[in-house]
């Protein structure tokens, strides 16, 4: 039985077999970040048209979080995927009440949210006004809890907002244990759920990129079983707990360039 994974480095890994006819692969590595990029440029594959950006950092138990080459990694990434104006919608996907699932709700709270601000200015670190731009965010829960699903919830604030873009954070599910809780993928094809509809940007109305990190692995299932085994680390609180705020950190960054990490993590303290 294969095992499944979210991550599209996974499926078709650079220098490792051939690639279908479609699929193009790029490495890079600095300042101890190897990034990984697959572009699908065709339907019908394993993973749907689009870029997907895979980041291989230090475990986020042990990192700090802060750390601005960390930080930056991720948020120049974001920035160059995001359109450069108008309102950011982020929605922390997932369950709040399962610690590996935590991943979204936990970074939407930490997400700089300045629609209500808009169009305000901050205070920059030379003591001048920066302008800013609008964000939202928001953690709609799991349908057995509202009965109402991720995607209906989106659509219909993507209809109410119009924003430029939906960012949608997710835990994710890795085959390779060395990248669980310490590797992030960016993908500009949407994020699409396991067992629920798809987050794109036909489904909710405006471009959708997903952000996420492996939090869980799938496993050979017990002698006689057909259903895999699912593992999540030792440390995954530390992981969702760092890592939130780390994602967050890289999103209120590419979001708010002209702040700093320091001044960003001032304002969401």
């Amino acid at each position: 039985m294969a095992v499944y994974t979210d991550i599209a480095a996974e499926i078709w890994p650079p220098g490792k077999g051939s690639v279908p006819a479609g699929v193009s692969t790029h490495t890079a590595s600095a300042a101890g970040i190897s990034l990984t990029r697959v572009d699908v440029r065709r339907t019908g594959l394993r993973r749907p048209k689009g870029s997907y950006i895979t980041l291989d950092m230090p475990a986020f138990a042990q990192i700090d979080e802060r750390n601005e080459a960390y930080v930056w990694a991720i948020a120049s990434q974001l920035r160059a995927l995001l359109p450069r104006e108008g309102l950011v919608l982020v929605a922390g996907v997932g369950n709040r009440a399962v610690t590996a699932d935590a991943l979204g709700p936990e970074t939407a709270d930490r997400v700089f949210v300045t629609r209500s601000l808009c169009a305000g200015r901050a205070r920059g670190a030379g003591g001048g006004e920066v302008p800013l731009r609008p964000v939202a965010a928001f953690a709609p829960g799991v349908e057995g809890a509202t009965g109402l699903s991720t995607a209906e919830l989106l659509a219909s604030l993507v209809q109410a907002l119009r924003p430029a873009a939906v960012l949608a954070v997710d835990s994710l599910c890795t085959s390779d244990v060395r990248r669980l809780g310490c590797s992030v993928q960016i993908s500009t094809a949407g994020l699409w759920p396991r067992g629920a509809k798809a987050l794109t940007a036909p489904a909710l109305g405006a471009p959708v990129i997903a952000l996420g990190v492996p939090t869980v692995m799938e496993a050979a299932g017990a002698l006689h079983s057909r259903r895999p085994l699912v593992v999540t680390p030792k440390d995954i609180d530390a992981i969702i707990r760092r890592g939130a705020t780390l994602l967050a950190l890289a999103v209120n960054k590419a979001l708010q360039p002209a702040l700093t990490v320091g001044e960003l993590s001032f304002l969401t303290s």
